[in-house]
């Protein structure tokens, strides 16, 4: 359904993964789909595929730039060595690239899986144009973000705990749902009983879990239908 492209990044060219919906008409929501550690492997392109499918244009930004990997100490290699300024210009560069689109004048959300779903939080307190951020099990300290919070004021969070993380009691989901809510925004933490990091990827059986990733992803669409204009 979908289809690699370029597109810019403030002063530089990105790539990502584009997939539309079928006959998609003016107003609606666009969606960054922001990859886990292991890159913009199949799994993501195959989320950004669904979002199409439920009528949303989905962007998943390539963040390591043409490297993924199944190896997870690569995947911690290009992890750590992922420049977070281009990574903080390339999420504002789609933001800016889907909001251009004729098809967009919905708002545009972001959803992020570990470390994405990290950036996925972070990308509203980027980007005036990002106006709601769902993390599932989010993974890296605020503190090598520094996300400014004061950006989510009348915008939404969701965040998807993972039980194996500490759930919603984890000092990292506090730190955000807090501040968060201090800035004037709004944020749901869904608690997974049982769940391991990852639950949501169908290509990790050790961590996949089929009625959290259904129920989480039922949860996720509903947050980003919110996004399409209210017609009166």
């Amino acid at each position: 359904m979908g289809t690699k492209i370029s597109y810019p990044s403030h002063g530089t060219t990105a790539e990502g993964y584009l997939a539309l919906p079928a006959g998609a008409d003016a107003g609606t929501p666009g969606v960054i789909v922001l990859h886990e550690w292991w890159g913009l492997v199949p799994h993501i392109t195959a989320i950004a595929d669904r979002f199409a499918e439920a009528g949303f244009v989905a962007l998943a930004p390539d963040l390591y730039r043409g490297e993924s990997t199944g190896d997870p100490e690569t995947a911690r290699r290009l992890a750590s060595n992922l420049p977070l300024d281009r990574t903080a210009a390339d999420i504002t560069g789609a933001a800016e690239f889907l909001a251009d689109r004729p098809e967009v004048t919905g708002e545009i959300g972001a959803v992020g899986f570990s470390i994405g779903g990290s950036f996925a939080l972070w990308a509203p307190a980027l980007s005036d144009k990002v106006t709601a951020g769902v993390g599932f099990y989010p993974s890296l300290p605020w503190s090598l973000l520094n996300p400014d919070w004061s950006r989510y004021a009348g915008k939404h969070a969701v965040i998807h705990c993972a039980e194996e993380d500490g759930a919603s009691t984890a000092d990292g989901v506090r730190t955000a749902a807090d501040a968060i809510q201090a800035a004037g925004g709004s944020v749901k933490l869904y608690d997974y009983p049982g769940s391991r990091h990852s639950f949501f990827n169908d290509d990790r059986p050790e961590s996949y879990d089929r009625v959290d990733a259904v129920t989480s992803w039922a949860r996720t669409i509903e947050t980003v239908r919110r996004l399409a204009p209210t017609v009166v």
